[in-house]
């Protein structure tokens, strides 16, 4: 499909949206006026009408957002095509000074018509372009099935792709009878920042460069930069290592949780930077702090005499990624895939509060929690943990060390304590479902809940995208159903006498699966 005729397409969409606004207002202002009051709001409203009225206002939001995607195609599709036009204006025979001019030109007239700087409007223009060439994401945008913010990403994360790469991302998230589609939430039903966690991830893992390269590189420009703000305040940054990074945010957080208490009034938000400050600068610098921030710094003394409690993080590894025969990427709860070096040594080392999960070879799916350093008295928490990764609450992104594991339907109600009646949710949103008819779908081992609003909008879950395994050189499954994966081991030159220090339930079933035919 053209540009041009993509873009009659997504103006019928326009239109189309726009008569069912008109539709639905017209009816709001019919149930106005039948309720005798100006705003249908006040002593003498039915309530069945105050309750049409606000689903008229959740169906209005709901074609605003998907008018605003299309509208958004058009806006894309004009830009790209905006750039072709002048590319095919610029002579055949001119020089790469006056090609590079024209564009520049056509750049800087796009930022006049939409008030952008220049940056931002080379940027926008590069993303179009990006997009338009991805039909399926276009298609999508046009089809007010995804939103601008959702079309970004894509264009974001596919560059530095191969063409078959970036087309593969695409077909993955796109299209249904891929071979491994994604599974659960389509990509309009996830909040922007949840599916930038997915395409990355799937990215990191089909990346034509190692994840092991990549992050060797990234490591070389750590740094730590301060950019001075508004009202007296300033922001740190700091850019390490995910497995560091992700060690200090859970120490400063299970230390906050540590101070909390009837005499503590700051909030954990306010904790963490008041203890991440205290750390750095010591107690006796902290207390010489300026006069508006005394008072926080007094309350941080004696930081270190707290206790602080576990944070415990999962830490999934490939198995043959943990045994050193692959460099496939394992997955840190709350940072998303790390090198395979970095899985390993997190494991080797003992390091606290990192629990280990084995995955099976075959199909992805996660074996177990393993025990072999840690012994977990409340292993299926860990499980609903490892499986959720986040509060299963539609478009909430809180990480699993704040969440609570909820019976989905009550214990007193004839709920069970499974996997498949578990969910996590965090504080607000599990409150939130005790208060107001929220309902939640049942869950199974694997895969989270789903949920169904008081309105009855049901929002699918977010399931994880699992892959067979990276196989070692020189054996693939085909060999393993002949032969049985440890003989395929064998016969490609790899160990198979694999000794765990004491073998969990999910390692045994390992064990089971590398020495049985698949």
């Amino acid at each position: 499909m053209g540009i041009s005729t993509g873009v009659g397409v997504a103006l019928e969409g326009v239109h189309a949206s726009v008569a069912a606004l008109d539709a639905l207002t017209l009816e709001d202002a019919s149930l106005a006026a039948g309720a005798g009051v100006s705003a249908g709001i006040g002593d003498g409203a039915d309530v069945d009408v105050l309750q049409r009225r606000y689903e008229l206002r959740l169906e209005r939001m709901e074609l605003t957002s998907r008018l605003e995607a299309q509208l958004a195609a058009v806006k894309t599709r004009d830009a790209a095509r905006a750039i072709e036009f002048q590319q095919a204006m610029t002579p055949p025979d001119a020089s790469v000074q006056d090609r590079t001019y024209a564009e520049m030109s056509a750049v800087e007239e796009v930022a006049g018509v939409l008030t952008l700087s220049s940056a931002a409007a080379g940027a926008f223009v590069e993303q179009s372009r990006r997009v338009c060439s991805l039909p399926p994401v276009i298609d999508a945008l046009s089809a007010g099935a995804i939103s601008w913010q959702h079309a970004r990403i894509v264009a974001d994360e596919t560059e530095g792709l191969t063409p078959d790469g970036a087309a593969g991302l695409v077909a993955h998230f796109f299209d249904p009878n891929d071979p491994n589609p994604a599974r659960g939430a389509a990509p309009g039903e996830l909040v922007p920042s949840r599916f930038r966690a997915k395409v990355r991830a799937w990215r990191e893992r089909h990346h034509p460069e190692t994840l092991e390269k990549r992050h060797a590189k990234g490591v070389t420009d750590r740094r730590m930069e301060y950019t001075p703000d508004r009202d007296g305040m300033a922001w740190i940054s700091l850019y390490l290592p995910g497995d560091t990074a992700c060690a200090i945010w859970n120490r400063t957080t299970a230390t906050a949780r540590g101070l909390q208490g009837p005499g503590e009034d700051r909030t954990l938000t306010q904790l963490r930077p008041d203890i991440a400050a205290s750390l750095l600068l010591g107690t006796s610098s902290a207390s010489a702090s300026d006069t508006t921030s005394t008072t926080a710094a007094e309350n941080t003394m004696g930081i270190g005499r707290i206790p602080t409690p576990r944070a415990d993080v999962l830490v999934t590894v490939p198995v043959f990624s943990l045994l050193g025969l692959t460099d496939e990427p394992a997955m840190l709860d709350g940072l998303g895939p790390i090198p395979a070096s970095m899985a390993r040594r997190l494991v080797a080392d003992g390091a606290d509060s990192f629990y280990r999960v084995l995955v099976d070879p075959r199909d992805g799916a996660p074996l177990e929690i393993g025990r072999t350093r840690y012994r977990l008295p409340e292993t299926i928490k860990q499980w609903i943990r490892m499986r959720d990764g986040t509060c299963t609450f539609p478009g909430c992104s809180n990480r699993s060390p704040d969440n609570e594991t909820d019976h989905l339907k009550a214990w007193e109600h004839g709920g069970t304590t499974g996997a498949s009646n578990l969910g996590q949710l965090c504080p607000k949103h599990h409150r939130l479902k005790h208060a107001r008819p929220w309902k939640p779908t049942p869950g199974t081992k694997n895969e989270p809940p789903g949920w169904t609003s008081p309105t009855g909008r049901h929002y699918n879950a977010e399931h994880p995208d699992r892959e067979p395994t990276h196989w070692p050189p020189g054996i693939n499954l085909q060999s393993t159903k002949r032969k049985g994966p440890a003989k395929a081991l064998r016969m490609a030159g790899h160990r198979t006498d694999f000794h765990f220090m004491e073998q969990s339930p999910g390692e045994a079933a390992l064990a089971r699966c590398l020495h049985s035919k698949a």
